[in-house]
């Protein structure tokens, strides 16, 4: 009787502790807010507009770092590049944190089967598709590494550097038929969501587009004509008086750009973008098929934020709004706010402790949130302002020899964004500060640093930065 009674009360802790509904974990590469949802006006991203509609939007989510490893194992584990210290594309952040939780950790405990289809942690665009690249294996109880037409096409992408693609800004307009590695990869989601569809389960899926290169079939192309493709306005690179690290992103080969050129780029990134929107699709449809969708929280962000050619600057790693500035998207079975948007300012660390909150599973150590409040209330008061980072000097950027450190850390550019404004600090302010208004100035043209009547913004923006571990 006693080894039946211990049994039953086995089961029903086992029970009490299981996630209170699956994830669908949705991550898209190097994509900005240039989507229909977000309010612009060409890209066509229809599958992911519903998602919005059936979610909660946030207007202002931000990622912590613009570069693919540190933000990835940031949003990870939830904790930022300070606790990781995950700078650049080559370091693991078990290298400092061993022990700590990933996400489908914690769900793992939770009893759910946890796997990833495509990129959660990173891997190099494109050298690495096909393969696990810097992953966290124990994270997984399955993975899967798509690989689509997209490798077999390499010869023929037009890249300004030659023989780079990830790393630089390069294109192709694909006239085969054959599928890509994101089709691929949904694909193979459709399986697992086929196969585990009785649940608890963490899926996580990676799609790579729009990462350079931006190579999608021709009829996505087609979408965009480019005499319709409109060039971006405002201040350009080298504006007076703006801190020299703020540009430091910019690379030599941009050069070469013409505006026709310019122009074949903007079409090709939402080329990629309207692509991978049909993936994104083709998972979520799954999921209603299944009868999943009243069971399945499912969440749709990217890992940063991406330049095309505002201030100048093509593609990621600076302290601009664009670069930090990231789309998300949480939609939970039977919550009365789904279809709101929330203006709050949130950060992508905040997603572990939010999903251990909405499934009913202990708080994770995480430096995040949980977003809960804000799911139950999107208009909720939230004094949480958004913290950026990059590194200047002393860490490489992408391309060849991508992650390479060369000497130390280098000095560090820090930004805190709230609900009105963003201030920038380079090297705790001795290489320069920036100040801007973003609700009245979006193109960040005007800088207030210098601005008397700012002062005290100025101040508590400051003292912000002050407690923030870098």
């Amino acid at each position: 009787m006693k080894s039946f009674l211990a049994a039953f009360f086995a089961l029903v802790v086992c029970a009490a502790a299981q996630p209170k509904f699956n994830v669908l974990h949705i991550v898209s590469d190097d994509l900005n807010t240039s989507l229909g949802c977000y309010g612009h006006a060409q890209v066509k991203s229809p599958h992911i507009d519903k998602l919005a509609a059936s979610g909660v939007r946030f207007e202002k989510a931000y990622c912590q770092f613009p570069l693919c490893n540190p933000s990835r194992a940031s949003f990870m584990t939830g904790m930022r590049p300070g606790s990781t210290k995950v700078y650049e594309n080559s370091t693991h952040f078990r290298q400092a944190l061993p022990e700590v939780l990933s996400i489908p950790q914690t769900f793992s405990k939770a009893g759910a089967f946890s796997a990833r289809v495509g990129k959660l942690y990173h891997y190099g665009v494109p050298t690495q598709i096909g393969t696990s690249g810097l992953d966290d294996e124990p994270s997984w109880q399955q993975v899967v590494n798509p690989i689509g037409h997209d490798k077999k096409v390499e010869d023929q992408i037009h890249t300004l550097t030659p023989g780079q693609f990830g790393g630089t800004l390069s294109w192709f307009n694909d006239p085969s038929e054959e599928p890509q590695t994101d089709a691929v990869g949904a694909a193979e989601a459709i399986k697992l969501l086929e196969a585990k569809k009785d649940g608890p389960f963490y899926l996580a899926v990676g799609f790579y587009r729009p990462h350079t290169p931006y190579v999608a079939p021709k009829k996505y192309f087609e979408q965009y004509p480019i005499e319709k493709i409109q060039l971006p306005t405002g201040p350009m690179k080298d504006a007076p008086g703006i801190p020299t690290q703020a540009y430091a992103s910019y690379k030599k080969e941009q050069d070469q750009l013409t505006d026709p050129m310019r122009k074949e780029i903007l079409q090709a990134y939402f080329a990629s973008t309207t692509f991978m929107d049909d993936q994104v699709g083709e998972v979520v449809s799954a999921v209603e098929r299944l009868g999943l969708r009243e069971k399945t929280v499912i969440v749709f962000h990217s890992d940063h934020g991406y330049h095309l050619g505002d201030h100048g600057l093509w593609q990621k790693q600076s302290l601009w709004e664009n670069s930090a500035h990231v789309p998300l998207i949480i939609s939970v079975p039977g919550n009365a706010n789904n279809g709101q948007a929330c203006p709050r300012t949130v950060e992508l660390i905040d997603l572990h402790a939010t999903l251990a909150d909405v499934c009913g599973l202990p708080a994770p150590v995480s430096d995040g949130a949980s977003l809960k409040p804000l799911l139950d209330n999107p208009q909720a008061v939230w004094e949480r302002p958004a913290f950026t980072q990059v590194t200047r000097g002393g860490i490489s950027g992408t391309g060849k020899g991508q992650g390479k450190k060369v000497k130390g850390k280098g000095s560090i550019g820090v930004s805190v964004r709230t609900e009105q404004f963003r201030y920038t600090e380079w090297d705790e302010g001795r290489q320069g500060a920036t100040l801007f208004d973003l609700p009245n100035d979006p193109q960040e043209s005007k800088d207030l640093v210098k601005d008397p009547a700012h002062a005290e913004t100025i101040s508590k923006m400051k003292a912000m930065l002050s407690g923030l571990k870098k």
